[in-house]
């Protein structure tokens, strides 16, 4: 049996549709659906039902992909070493939020650069780009706010980014002490907002984990960047919510302050995501564990 069958075969199953598998082989669409056929003629056996949105394995599909996907990426991971050993110098493309990757996921894999390894960093806001970059075939590795489905890629949670309710010591002195415990949200409703876009995605997100209730006035302040968010608002542009990770220091030196300490502060967990049969590649494997590894600290 043809192994480039399989290959695609193996591709289409965990895409979950001819199109996307023909991005990730770099053939036409046409050129797969010709393939898995061809197979189909092989086996004397229908391999998926074809519906209006992707295809779904048949039972015998699923058996084939669970018995001969391993061996093909045993085989990838022989031919990549190879080729590691003959390059010197592997590249990781990565993909993630800005501030996230900026502050956290870079930095984390200094080490394997200093061994080697090249990086190319696409810094894109939205988790649902990310994951749709990731399985094109765009990135190697993504970091992304979101678990995607289906079998084609292939999640680990990272960490857990806590959110902080922040505004300068002027805003800070204009609120009674335990006020917001007392009266909640409704005492906010006359300060200024900085927030990274007009839905107010972070101060939405904490007023309905803490106050059980929607936000309701518009921001004063858009700007596309947490870090810029973290500027306006200890220069007394409004209140803004924050990753704790990310406005630790100007919480520390005075420069922003916790209006708010909630029993349960609000989380968003980030995940660590590939390929699914990438993990085979060296270089692939070695930034996983080693962002793995440097969450345990944040």
């Amino acid at each position: 049996m043809d192994l480039a069958l399989l290959r695609t075969f193996v591709t289409v199953h965990r895409a979950g549709s001819f199109t996307r598998a023909a991005a990730l082989l770099g053939l036409s669409q046409p050129a797969v659906t010709s393939q898995i056929r061809s197979l189909e003629r092989q086996l004397g056996r229908p391999l998926f039902l074809r519906q209006a949105r992707g295809v779904t394995p048949t039972t015998i599909g699923d058996e084939l992909a669970h018995r001969a996907a391993p061996h093909l990426d045993a085989l990838v991971e022989i031919v990549e070493a190879g080729l590691d050993d003959e390059a010197g110098v592997r590249t990781l493309h990565l993909a993630g939020p800005p501030e996230f990757t900026s502050v956290r996921v870079l930095p984390a894999l200094t080490k394997l650069v200093s061994q080697g390894l090249a990086v190319r960093t696409s810094l894109v806001s939205a988790a649902e780009e990310v994951l749709d970059g990731l399985a094109a075939g765009h990135h190697d590795v993504a970091v992304a706010t979101a678990r995607p489905r289906g079998g084609l890629l292939t999640a680990t949670p990272l960490c857990d980014e806590e959110h902080v309710l922040v505004a300068s010591p002027r805003w800070a002195a204009r609120l009674a002490p335990g006020v917001l415990l007392r009266k909640g949200a409704v005492v906010l409703e006359q300060l200024p907002v900085v927030e990274v876009h007009e839905s107010l995605p972070f101060v939405a997100r904490y007023w309905a984990a803490v106050f059980e209730s929607k936000p309701a006035a518009a921001a004063t302040v858009i700007v596309p960047d947490l870090r810029a968010v973290l500027e306006s608002a200890a220069s007394g542009a409004g209140l803004a919510v924050l990753p704790r990770y990310l406005c630790e220091d100007a919480l520390a030196d005075g420069r922003l302050v916790a209006l708010l300490d909630p029993p349960v502060p609000p989380l968003r967990t980030y995940f660590v995501v590939v390929r699914t049969g990438t993990l085979s590649l060296p270089h692939i494997a070695r930034a996983h564990d080693s962002l793995l590894r440097a969450a345990t600290d944040w």
